[in-house]
């Protein structure tokens, strides 16, 4: 489950135009989570869009988040799933926290995303 909550996730992001969509594998790292979900959208109002759009898509199934910080700012939004962690970062914010280089050594899934420049393969 945790795995197709990623994807799902990264998905759904996808549909909304986020690019640069990474994600994580972060059990055997971290005991708070299973995946990260790491995507960039172009501002602050596609951050909130695609937020909205997760959010919207999940709850349709009964999914809540457990915690969402910076909804407000929407230069990093934080949408904890338990399972699965989505981040949307706006370009400089993005840049600047670096969340796969401080987690270089997780995994990526493979995600097979409609964007090419979405389409990473295992670290």
């Amino acid at each position: 489950m945790p795995e197709e909550l990623a994807r799902r996730v990264a998905a759904i992001a996808d549909a909304k135009k986020a690019g640069e969509i990474v994600a994580l594998d972060m059990r055997g790292l971290v005991g708070y989570t299973d995946f990260l979900v790491i995507c960039t959208a172009r501002n602050e109002r596609q951050a909130k869009a695609v937020v909205d759009e997760v959010q919207a898509s999940l709850k349709r199934d009964g999914l809540r988040p457990e915690h969402v910080e910076g909804e407000r700012e929407a230069s990093w939004v934080l949408m904890d799933y338990l399972d699965c962690v989505l981040h949307v970062f706006v370009p400089e914010a993005r840049n600047y926290y670096r969340l796969e280089a401080l987690w270089g050594e997780a995994p990526r899934l493979d995600l097979e995303l409609s964007g090419t420049p979405h389409t990473l393969r295992r670290a």
